[in-house]
């Protein structure tokens, strides 16, 4: 099956989950299930812009009488009449009365007596009502993950409690006799396991609730027990297993299990052997065992699912860049080769595939930064040809 039909068969059978109310100090990372709009001006009242003196303009050629001082959250309660002057500190709310603000180092002060050596513009160091935003404004859309950034405008805008999308439920496991977790003494024909670790960590970057049970033997009633356990959840994830030798037991287990495969291989290199089934809401996806396939194919299918779900644009749109290289005729697989991005002095993108491209070497998946798509059956490309480039960001 082609990349493009696997990923839109996938995308299909996913849906977007619900909304619930989550506080301000948990919504990082989470998606906006609703616009987040200001519930009041702010700043709520005219304040000062720099530390100084509040005055009437018309005033400011005579000599001032200083008759209190407005601070941050302690503001002067009076109006400023003709002939006096408040003393006001940054952020403090501008006195009834007053229409400029004279900065400190301009002023000349000889006990109540304020004279101004340089007379501002009229309105000058004063931040009007509303200058960030006003009521009812809209400060940022439903459909965004959450920055700092915007838990610090929300924090502004009293948004203490705010609408996110659920997180998708995703129950991981991987198979194999021949693996021990890091930490365990493995036996001279086992390796450890990596993809429930490495798969684990990128689910949750991506915005799921990740639920891992490590490694299932090699066993067809361990195996089923395993899928009983994401009966309540949105996805299933299983590497490993998934082919027809004689000790793949996932695909027969989830045939067991009621899942009703819809595909399990896929012109694609590496991930050939990728699995994608369903049962209700669940949405099921075999990765190949092999590490570097099974994180190459969560960035291509995985990712884009976990996104629709949580009601973003799933789509992935590629960027283009120069090969640094000449790239042989592809055969009838697409192929994603790792490869290192850079910029030249003109902007272009360069990048640069790595010579040694065997799908064990997980090295070489640590230093690349993204993955050149070769479409099944490309032609040669030359030196300095633009090629479609898949960025990674896990």
């Amino acid at each position: 099956m082609p990349v493009d039909e696997a990923l839109a068969r996938i995308l299909s059978a996913g849906k977007t989950l619900g909304s619930e109310l989550v506080k301000l100090d948990d919504v990082i990372g989470r998606v906006l299930a609703k616009d987040v709009k200001a519930k009041r001006d702010q700043p709520p009242f005219q304040s000062s812009a720099m530390d100084g003196y509040a005055a009437r303009h018309q005033d400011l050629s005579d000599r001032l009488t200083l008759v209190g001082v407005s601070a941050a959250g302690h503001a002067y309660r009076g109006a400023v009449k003709k002939g006096q002057a408040v003393r006001i500190l940054t952020g403090a709310p501008l006195p009834a009365g007053a229409d400029t603000i004279v900065i400190q180092e301009n002023v000349a002060v000889d006990g109540k007596w304020v004279t101004a050596r340089e007379i501002p513009a009229l309105g000058r160091n004063i931040r009007p009502q509303g200058l960030d935003f006003k009521t009812n404004d809209l400060l940022i859309s439903s459909g965004t993950r959450v920055s700092a950034r915007d838990i610090g405008l929300m924090a502004a805008a009293n948004a203490a409690v705010v609408s996110v999308r659920q997180r998708p439920r995703v129950v991981l496991f991987t198979t194999g006799d021949e693996l021990v977790l890091p930490g365990d003494r493995p036996r001279a024909d086992q390796i450890f396991s990596s993809n429930s670790q490495a798969l684990a960590a990128v689910l949750s970057a991506w915005g799921a609730e990740v639920i891992n049970l490590g490694i299932v033997r090699d066993d067809m009633k361990a195996t089923m027990a395993a899928i009983k356990k994401a009966a309540k959840a949105d996805i299933l994830v299983t590497t490993g297993g998934a082919s027809v030798g004689d000790h793949d037991y996932v695909q027969e287990a989830l045939k067991r299990s009621d899942i009703k495969i819809d595909f399990w291989k896929i012109a694609l290199r590496p991930g050939k052997p990728l699995m994608f089934g369903t049962k209700g809401k669940l949405c099921v996806l075999g990765l190949p065992g092999n590490p570097v396939s099974a994180l190459v194919c969560a960035r291509i299918f995985l990712k884009p699912l976990i996104g629709k779900m949580l009601g973003l644009d799933a789509r992935d749109v590629p960027v283009m860049a120069r090969a640094e290289t000449a790239l042989p005729a592809n055969d009838e697989r697409q192929d994603y080769l790792r490869a290192t991005l850079r910029y030249e002095d003109d902007g272009a993108r360069v990048v640069h595939m790595f010579s040694r491209q065997d799908s064990s070497m997980q090295r070489n998946l640590r230093n690349a930064d993204c993955l050149i798509i070769r479409p099944p059956r490309a032609p040669e490309v030359a030196k300095g040809a633009l090629v479609p480039v898949l960025l990674l960001d896990f």
